[in-house]
């Protein structure tokens, strides 16, 4: 096996571990955001439109996060600020007052019991 395989393996089981990641914990979450950059899942939200002559601005400011990136250590964070002048997407997944579907320790046993055939 030459080391490109190897490489291309440990992406592909870097990518399939984010993939059961974001399955787990999509639920926890109330909202959904997309920017051009990356996806973002968080409980709250302040977006801001700051109109600018030649471009739109939007701020957005985000609590309790979880972003997708394959080449985190940790994918929670605390606080997320993220200015664009590119398209955000803002996605409800639940509303207020609406309880996670699950706690902190399911999600660690969701995370690390999962079969690859629960994936599909």
């Amino acid at each position: 096996m030459s080391h490109l395989d190897e490489l291309d393996d440990f992406e592909a089981e870097l990518e399939l571990r984010l993939k059961r990641e974001y399955s787990a914990v999509y639920g926890l979450f109330r909202y959904c955001v997309l920017t051009q950059d990356a996806t973002y899942l968080c409980n709250k939200l302040d977006l801001e439109y700051v109109p600018q002559p030649a471009y739109p601005f939007f701020r957005v400011k985000m609590e309790d996060v979880w972003v997708w990136d394959k080449n985190r250590p940790t994918r929670m964070i605390p606080r997320v600020e993220v200015m664009s002048t590119a398209d955000v997407t803002v996605e409800e997944l639940k509303g207020e007052g609406d309880e996670p579907a699950l706690t902190a320790e399911a999600l660690a046993k969701r995370i690390g019991d999962q079969t690859p055939d629960e994936e599909q």
